[in-house]
C-alpha cells in the first residue's frame, strides 16, 4: 500500500535472452512475386532510358569521328552512317594532312598556351584570396568581397571594347597573354566566390589546432585548406579549361593571326571553304577531344566537389 510519502518501485525491466547457436531468427517477410517483378521492371526501364540518353548523347560525337575518318567525297556522296556498312571508306588521311598543316598545328599549340596558363592563374590566385575571404581578418575584407560577388553580374561584352583599347595602348592587343590576362580577370570572380565558401565550410577547430601548434598561415594553406580542398580546386579546373578552351568571342577579338586559337582557325577555315569537311571534322573532332579526356582524368575529384555541399 503506498501512502503520500512512499516512492512506488517500478518493475525491472526483463532481460532479453542472448541469440545463441540454436536461437530461431525471425524469418524476413516474402516479397510477394508481383512487387518483385514490379521492382525488376522498373529497374530495366530506368536502365533502358539511360541507354537511350546515352545513344541520343553519343550519335553527333560518332558521326564527327566518322566523317573525319572519310574522305570529302563519300561525305558529299552519303551520310556518315554509311561507313557502318562500309568500313573501307575510314582512313587516316585527314588526319595526316591535318598534322602537316602548320595553321591548325600552330592554333592548336596556342590553344594550350592560353588554355594551361589560364587555368593555372585563376585557380592559384582564387584559391589565395577564398582562403584569404575565408580565414583571415583584415580592414575591408566583407565589402571586398561583395565587390567580388558584384563582378559576377558583369557580362564579358561590356569589358571587350574598353579593355581593347588598353591592351592596344600597353602593346598587349593580338598576343597570347593579352588572352590570357582577359581570361583570367573574368575567371576569377567566379573562382573566388567559389573557393571562399567551400574554404569557409572547413571546421574551424582545424585551424586552431593548427595554429596552436605552430603553424603560419601560409602552412596552414599549403598542407591542410588545399588537400581539403582538392575536390573544388578540382572543379574549378574542369570549368575554366573548358570555357576557355572552347572559347571564341575573346580570341576573335584580342588574338590576331600568330596566336589565334583552334577554335578560330577552323571557323576562318568554314568562312573560306564552306565545304572543307576534310580539315574542319578532323579538327572539330581534336578540338573536342581534349576536353572530354581532362574531364574524365578529372572525374572523381570533379564529382566529389560537385556533392561536396549536398550532404551535410
Amino acid at each position: 500500500m503506498s501512502g503520500p510519502g512512499t516512492i512506488e518501485a517500478k518493475p525491472a525491466p526483463q532481460p532479453v535472452p542472448a541469440r545463441g547457436p540454436g536461437a530461431v531468427t525471425p524469418a524476413r517477410p516474402r516479397r510477394s512475386p508481383l512487387k518483385w517483378l514490379t521492382a525488376q521492371l522498373s529497374r530495366g526501364l530506368v536502365q533502358a532510358l539511360l541507354v537511350v540518353i546515352g545513344l541520343i548523347w553519343i550519335t553527333p560525337l560518332a558521326g564527327l569521328f566518322l566523317s573525319s575518318l572519310r574522305s570529302e567525297q563519300d561525305n558529299a556522296s552519303a551520310g556518315w552512317w554509311t561507313a557502318l556498312t562500309d568500313p573501307a571508306q575510314l582512313s587516316l588521311e585527314n588526319y595526316t594532312a591535318l598534322f602537316q598543316d602548320s595553321g591548325i598545328t600552330s592554333s592548336f599549340w596556342n590553344t594550350v598556351m592560353i588554355s594551361v596558363p589560364t587555368t593555372v592563374l585563376v585557380v592559384g590566385i582564387a584559391a589565395l584570396a577564398g582562403y584569404a575571404f575565408a580565414w583571415l581578418d583584415f580592414p575591408g575584407r566583407d565589402a571586398i568581397f561583395l565587390l567580388v560577388v558584384g563582378l559576377l553580374v558583369v557580362p564579358v561584352q561590356i569589358g571587350l571594347l574598353p579593355v581593347a583599347k588598353l591592351f592596344g595602348a600597353i602593346g598587349l592587343f593580338g598576343t597570347i597573354p593579352g588572352v590570357v590576362l582577359f581570361h583570367v580577370a573574368y575567371g576569377l570572380p567566379f573562382a573566388v566566390f567559389l573557393l571562399r565558401n567551400y574554404f569557409a565550410e572547413i571546421p574551424r577547430e582545424m585551424l586552431e589546432a593548427a595554429r596552436m601548434d605552430g603553424g603560419g598561415e601560409w602552412r596552414i594553406f599549403s598542407r591542410l585548406v588545399l588537400p581539403l580542398g582538392r575536390p573544388a580546386l578540382a572543379s574549378l579546373a574542369i570549368f575554366q579549361f573548358l570555357w576557355v578552351w572552347n572559347d571564341m568571342l575573346v580570341a576573335l577579338l584580342f588574338a590576331d593571326s600568330d596566336s589565334q586559337p583552334l577554335t578560330v582557325a577552323l571557323q576562318s577555315e568554314m568562312r573560306q571553304f564552306g565545304s572543307n569537311i576534310g580539315v574542319l571534322a578532323p579538327g572539330a573532332f581534336l578540338s573536342l577531344v581534349v576536353p572530354v579526356a581532362v574531364f574524365f582524368a578529372f572525374q572523381r575529384h570533379f564529382v566529389q566537389g560537385v556533392m561536396a555541399g549536398s550532404v551535410k
